[in-house]
């Protein structure tokens, strides 16, 4: 009885919300209807945009109302309000969006009373329920109505807030052109880069070596001693040229991706990162144990293994070349910026294969407040990630501890 009751509180709560939501949409009108006039007579046009942009946040408050009660997220499709006072107009009478939500406006000052009829079911419920509960030991009959009458003013507010299909594809275009956008800009970054490394690496190296084995030539016959020192300089130059070479090769696609899969790539990258690094593989091809879930601390041996597939010959997965590419590059950065900044010895890296694509995860125990827009470094890797449709989530309250999650999407 007492869980009933609270259910029916919870469920009453949110229906007395929704009322004032209703009660506050009609106050609203009066505003829309001056917009509307105010745009016919040319003097008040800039006013039908803002209204738009009200009812927007309005529509936005619902949703976040509804996915809180249902645990169902309603996406919002929106076409951007910008541009000069003519497109912003255009934009607002014609988005299919606006309609949507004036169309829920609407209904809502309807159904949005229906906390007029759970009102009067709580003395009737507390009687009657009351004794079937109390009494006979039954289960409630008259309070989950309440309940029922919450849910069914979410699923109509569900329903009619969720966009449209037109929506939904003119949505997708945008995220499309703008991760394509970020996309070319972040090849644009490392083509330049590349230019950089190999212009003040490699070359240099490279000049240096030429002009060490011209000088040697020319001392061979006169000096034999000095030009055997210049062509031990040579080796030393060229050496480090192949050092170099082998970094700029390795910043473009390292060679331990193709060869041992992202999950000896990553131990490679936690052995050499300075840091006690904890390594768990969950479903993914692991070359450094078996395939399937393990721990590796510091990226060195790998420890006892757990989980489906944890047991040598069990099958493993590796994921398509650019997946593996890109949550390598998110997992060497994320590392990187715990060495740099964090001021933790220690950080775990999670790969974990989903059923519809991969997790890597990089936490820490460092100082946390990670600022995105303070460097390029966790920017670059939501441009990587974005051109594959992918998700990053940075969660690094002040204090810490820093949470770096990449999801890439993906076909096994």
């Amino acid at each position: 009885m007492t869980t009933t009751i609270r259910r029916a509180g919870r469920a009453t709560g949110r229906l007395f919300v929704a009322a004032l939501m209703a009660f506050g949409t009609c106050l609203f009108v009066t505003v829309l209807l001056i917009a509307a006039i105010g745009t016919l007579v040319v003097v008040g046009a800039w006013m039908l945009p803002e209204a738009v942009l009200l009812i927007r946040r309005i529509a936005g408050a619902k949703r976040r109302q509804v996915a809180a009660w249902t645990g169902r997220e309603i996406p919002e499709a929106y076409e951007p309000l910008t541009g000069t006072l003519r497109e912003r107009l255009r934009t607002a009478v014609r988005d299919p969006g606006t309609l949507a939500d004036l169309r829920w406006m609407a209904a809502h000052y309807v159904y949005g009373w229906l906390v007029l009829l759970a009102l009067p079911l709580w003395p009737v419920g507390l009687v009657v329920d009351g004794v079937w509960c109390g009494l006979l030991r039954r289960d409630a009959v008259v309070l989950p109505w309440v309940v029922r009458l919450a849910d069914v003013e979410a699923r109509w507010s569900a329903t009619l807030l969720e966009p449209s299909p037109k929506a939904r594809l003119a949505a997708r275009v945008r995220a499309l052109t703008e991760t394509r956008a970020g996309a070319i800009a972040a090849h644009g970054a490392e083509l330049r880069r590349i230019e950089r490394d190999l212009h003040d690496g490699a070359q240099a190296r490279l000049v240096a070596l030429s002009m060490r084995i011209g000088l040697a030539q020319r001392a061979f016959d006169r000096d034999p001693d000095s030009a055997r020192k210049l062509m031990e300089d040579a080796q030393d130059q060229a050496e480090q040229a192949l050092t170099e070479l082998r970094h700029v090769v390795r910043g473009i696609h390292p060679p331990i991706l193709t060869d041992r899969g992202l999950t000896g790539a990553v131990r490679a990258l936690a052995a050499g990162s300075g840091l006690e690094v904890t390594v768990r593989v969950e479903g993914l091809l692991d070359s450094g144990g078996g395939s399937g879930g393990g721990d590796v601390d510091g990226g060195g041996a790998a420890g006892p293994s757990s989980g489906p597939g944890g047991a040598a010959g069990s099958r493993g997965y590796r994921a398509p070349a650019a997946v593996e590419a890109a949550a390598y590059f998110a997992v060497a950065e994320a590392l990187t910026n715990v060495v740099k900044h964090s001021g933790s010895p220690r950080a775990v890296v999670e790969l974990v294969r989903l059923r519809n694509g991969l997790r890597a995860v990089v936490r820490d125990e460092g100082l946390g407040g990670a600022d995105e827009s303070a460097g390029s470094g966790l920017l670059g890797i939501r441009r990587r990630v974005a051109a594959l449709d992918g998700v990053v989530n940075v969660d690094s309250p002040a204090g810490g501890p820093t949470t770096i999650a990449v999801e890439l999407p993906c076909v096994w």
